[in-house]
């Protein structure tokens, strides 16, 4: 059986001037992602798919720089479109966060709707899957938002937040079945002695 890893980026530096994309990871970040791309846990990974994002690109060059394994990239592993409202500070990103969740089939405040980033996302990621080159495990590096809307979709539950990663600022991943897409298991820290 191979695994899929979906990753979600760590913690970043926000910038405020700047696209959200354009976001890289903090110190903080890189030290949790190298610890986790040194897990033997990732010893049979033969495939990388990543977003267009930096954060996530980020990710994804640390992997490779690692282990030598080159990646993909997939715009269609982006998060959600939020380029409506651009940077939003807490608490009310997380305001509006809530309302994204709760009303999947419209959009908040121009955000693309989360039904459709759920269906974008779990096309991509089974059509990334489907294309791998190798017969190991998967790893894709992606975000929290899709991350939640595919682990509801791969459960067969509704969208909701409570699916949700147990970090705010990321750094988390699930794994699952790459040929049945049965959930091995939800949510964990990537380095949970790091925390």
């Amino acid at each position: 059986m191979a695994v899929a890893y979906f990753v979600t980026h760590p913690e970043v530096v926000i910038d405020p001037e700047a696209p959200v994309p354009q976001w890289g990871l903090s110190s903080r970040g890189h030290e949790r992602l190298q610890a986790f791309c040194a897990r033997p846990l990732l010893n049979s990974v033969t495939d990388v798919f990543v977003s267009d994002e930096r954060k996530a690109l980020d990710c994804a060059e640390t992997l490779k720089s690692l282990r030598n394994l080159e990646f993909c990239i997939d715009p269609r592993l982006g998060e959600n479109d939020r380029s409506s409202t651009g940077y939003v500070a807490p608490p009310r990103f997380w305001e509006i966060v809530a309302e994204f969740f709760a009303h999947p089939d419209a959009s908040v405040l121009g955000w693309e709707m989360a039904a459709d980033a759920q269906r974008r996302v779990k096309t991509a990621v089974t059509e990334c899957i489907r294309e791998r080159a190798g017969k190991g495990d998967v790893v894709i590096f992606s975000h929290g938002g899709v991350g939640t809307l595919l682990l509801c979709d791969l459960l067969g539950e509704p969208i909701s937040q409570t699916r949700g990663q147990p970090i705010s600022g990321g750094g988390c991943y699930f794994a699952f079945d790459a040929d049945t897409l049965s959930v091995i298991h939800a949510w964990q820290d990537i380095v949970p002695e790091l925390s």
